[in-house]
């Protein structure tokens, strides 16, 4: 039987992460030769064993930061030699703790010095943290569109999906650079989708909503275990009532990325929230 996305070539960034790990385990099961893309080599290795595990095309890895332009060239050399990319997944990105205050509004102690152990306002943070948010979560998309989609465009049309955020149209509390970010990420996928319409090369965005992962069980606890203050308020404010798995995200991916079924779809961003975006929060 024909797979959905036989012999294509996908690059996805951010693939030893949770998310980006089951879409391209995903996607190799439909068929793709998936390139796994991500700074820690340990991480890919593992998502290429799961695919390997999974009955899918075995993958390539390539570590590299994908903030730098010289790594993705190269990169994209590598990609070339196996027909060019046909689909790009734009998941690499994330927060810094040191870029974030502690607390969520300003409190005239953090301008006396006068804030407590362990708690960190507005202009106590991490400036380089900050910028280092802005640039992985930016730039991070940025390089590696404009240079597959070089690929794309030799190809005939192709298809990139960026990684947004439900901070692209409200943003959490303290998460100023994350917000900032993912704001502009929104901005991006309809200018470049836009700009390369012509060349039937597609730009579209996912706006994951509280998504399971090491990280999130972390800082809101799960429904068996325990749920922390923040995680309540999340649950509460989330109409479907759970947090959002790694495979919420996958049939979004498929649909955006299959040109019969969204070939007229460009510049979106979809949200893939349990409905967070839908509530006022009165």
């Amino acid at each position: 039987m024909s797979r959905l996305f036989e012999n294509k070539v996908a690059v996805v960034t951010g693939a030893g992460g949770t998310l980006c790990s089951e879409i391209a385990i995903r996607l190799s099961q439909e068929g793709t030769k998936t390139f796994l893309v991500g700074r820690t080599e340990e991480k890919l290795l593992k998502t290429a064993e799961k695919i390997s595990e999974a009955g899918g095309v075995p993958a390539q890895i390539y570590a590299c930061n994908v903030t730098d332009k010289e790594a993705v060239s190269e990169l994209a050399k590598k990609v070339e030699e196996y027909g060019g990319c046909d689909f790009l997944i734009n998941g690499a990105g994330g927060n810094n703790a040191k870029a974030m205050p502690t607390i969520t509004a300003y409190d005239p102690r953090e301008l006396s010095g006068e804030l407590g152990e362990g708690e960190r306002g507005l202009y106590d943070i991490d400036m380089d943290a900050f910028e280092s948010v802005l640039n992985i979560n930016t730039m991070g998309t940025v390089i590696p569109t404009m240079e597959f989609a070089k690929q794309m465009i030799k190809k005939g049309g192709g298809s990139v999906i960026n990684f947004a955020s439900m901070n692209s149209y409200c943003p959490l509390t303290r998460c100023f650079a994350y917000a900032m970010s993912k704001a502009a990420i929104t901005n991006l996928t309809q200018s470049f989708a836009a700009y390369f319409a012509p060349a039937n090369v597609r730009i579209n965005a996912i706006a994951p909503g509280f998504m399971v992962n090491e990280r999130s069980k972390n800082y809101l606890g799960t429904v068996e275990e325990g749920l922390t203050k923040r995680g309540q308020q999340v649950i509460g404010h989330t109409p479907m009532g759970r947090f959002g798995e790694a495979s919420d995200l996958v049939g979004c991916v498929k649909w955006l990325l299959d040109e019969k079924a969204s070939g007229f779809v460009t510049g979106a961003t979809i949200p893939v929230d349990g409905g967070f975006l839908t509530l006022g929060g009165v």
